[in-house]
């Protein structure tokens, strides 16, 4: 008997709910530990280009994993994958929470980003087989309901906890309820699949790991090491070629590890591009905004998490609001008028000065990431409304991919902008104020003008760079044009086997 999850008139609620709460524990750990980098740094005695591997290592984990999650979907069912993945996040977590040296706490982390890799395909694709096309913009905005109220509370809770806690309470806060949802999925989820004769081609597996964990790699160490260093340039030529022998390796499979045929139905193809470009801008934000009010104005790291509270809960309130408005409307509208107030808050964020107040950069961030909430959900949603159903699992995790690349794509150029741009208008600065110097000046007073120049040079370094991501957001207003309201395409090997069934059947999870 057929035990998989099916669309009916009744979605599977319960696994629906179980898998949210899995999701929303790893979201909140990411979110989370932003703020507790520079304690770590301190406790740990280990620089930022160290630390940063916390981020890098997180994001090459998932670069790694997400391309098989496609496999994995098809070849096991909802309740293995789930409680597999709870289960490396929860370990994770533990030895995270127990780590008195950076490698132990790394190798934590890497765990964590493994169970959470699993986590957003599977869930994703869960949503798509459960529910019609007319009723998915409201169930994916209940979802990113969900997934927004993490770093809506994350920065803000993970600010109250270092100020009283030590640094590793951030992960005994959430291993308990990581174990608690565990239990819950090993009791709840029953969920059988039928054995399929399917298996993982590890030579796939090896170029897809070397392709895009190449490219994740060499672009986040550009912002540390720079363009110059062979050890960035190599390693994103390796990830590139790799990556390309990955693809073409994939196209001409029967039954590819990451089926790239996904991008022969145009609006899966559009949508794609724009949430990579998004992704890229949207990255100035959350890269930028922190390093203006810490480092230049001096803003604690809870007020800091304070200020962007706010626009964390629009988006987080807007998420299924956005999702009835796109099953009455469909993309297009939201994705324009999103994408256009993206856009202008991206430009005023770059006319930064010294004396911008708390509540502008408040409101300004608010207004941002309302117009946020009208592109990133339907706009994908959108594009995997036109794949027939066994390309789910191929399309959420290639727009998962994509989007970990774009991420650090998005990262390293505009930490190269800002630290470019920042050295341009350091030495523009100095030379002036050499110039204008009627006396020699003592030490002290060289010290002050080393730091106040350094300053300034930092803000207009970001201002450059926020410039840059107003341009990278416009380039996804054109693009959204071009949206049209998906229809469900037909499966070409629909009807073409001997049984009459479509050869990779996505509905058993």
């Amino acid at each position: 008997m057929d035990h998989s999850i099916k669309k009916t008139d009744r979605p599977p609620y319960g696994i629906i709910a179980v898998l949210m709460i899995g999701a929303f524990i790893a979201f909140l750990n990411n979110t989370l530990l932003n703020v507790a980098l520079p304690s770590m740094m301190e406790d740990l005695q280990v620089g930022a280009s160290t630390v940063q591997w916390l981020t890098t290592g997180y994001m090459l984990v998932n670069g790694i994993l997400i391309p098989a999650t496609a496999f994995l979907i098809e070849k096991y069912s909802v309740r293995r994958l789930f409680l597999a993945a709870m289960l490396l996040f929860t370990i994770g977590t533990l030895v995270a929470g127990v780590a008195h040296v950076f490698p132990v706490l790394l190798a934590g982390r890497m765990l964590q980003a493994s169970g959470s890799a699993i986590m957003m395909p599977l869930l994703m694709n869960v949503m798509l087989v459960s529910f019609p096309i007319e009723k998915r913009g409201v169930a994916m905005g209940f979802f990113g309901l969900i997934l927004m109220a993490a770093p809506a509370i994350g920065p803000t809770l993970s600010g109250w906890i270092i100020e009283r806690y030590d640094w590793r309470m951030l992960f005994h806060f959430v291993t308990p309820i990581a174990f608690i949802v565990l239990l819950i999925g090993f009791f709840l989820l029953k969920d059988k699949k039928e054995k399929k004769d399917i298996h993982l081609d590890i030579k796939s597996l090896l170029l897809s790991s070397l392709g895009f964990g190449g490219i994740l790699y060499g672009f986040s160490s550009a912002g540390d090491k720079g363009w110059g260093s062979p050890h960035v340039y190599a390693t994103i030529a390796i990830g590139v070629v790799t990556l390309t022998w990955f693809i073409l390796r994939q196209i001409r499979m029967e039954n590819p590890m990451l089926n790239f045929k996904v991008y022969k139905y145009p609006m899966f193809a559009l949508s794609s591009a724009i949430t990579m470009v998004v992704n890229m801008a949207m990255f100035s934000g959350m890269l930028l905004i922190p390093i203006y009010v810490q480092t230049i104005r001096g803003i604690s790291p809870m007020d800091a998490g304070l200020m962007m509270l706010p626009g964390a809960l629009i988006m987080a309130v807007m998420s299924p609001v956005t999702g009835k408005l796109f099953d009455k409307f469909g993309g297009r509208i939201l994705a324009v008028t999103g994408l256009i107030i993206l856009t202008v808050t991206t430009y005023y964020f770059s006319q930064l000065t010294d004396e911008t107040t708390y509540a502008y950069l408040v409101v300004l961030n608010s207004i941002r990431m309302f117009g946020m909430s009208m592109v990133m959900m339907p706009v994908s949603t959108n594009g995997l409304n036109q794949l027939p159903p066994r390309f789910y699992p191929h399309g959420t995790a290639m727009n998962n991919t994509l989007n970990q690349v774009a991420g650090a794509i998005g990262t390293a150029l505009l930490v190269t902008v800002m630290s470019t741009r920042t050295e341009t208008h350091a030495t523009k600065l100095a030379a002036d104020m050499m110039n204008n110097m009627t006396a020699q000046p003592t030490e002290a007073v060289l010290t002050e003008m080393k730091h106040q120049i350094e300053m300034t040079a930092m803000l207009h370094g970001i201002n450059d760079a926020f410039f840059i991501a107003t341009g990278i957001a416009a380039v996804a207003i054109i693009l959204s044009f071009f949206i049209k309201r998906a229809k469900q395409a037909e499966d070409p090997l629909k009807g073409k086997e001997s049984d009459g069934k479509v050869a990779t059947k996505l509905a058993e999870n």
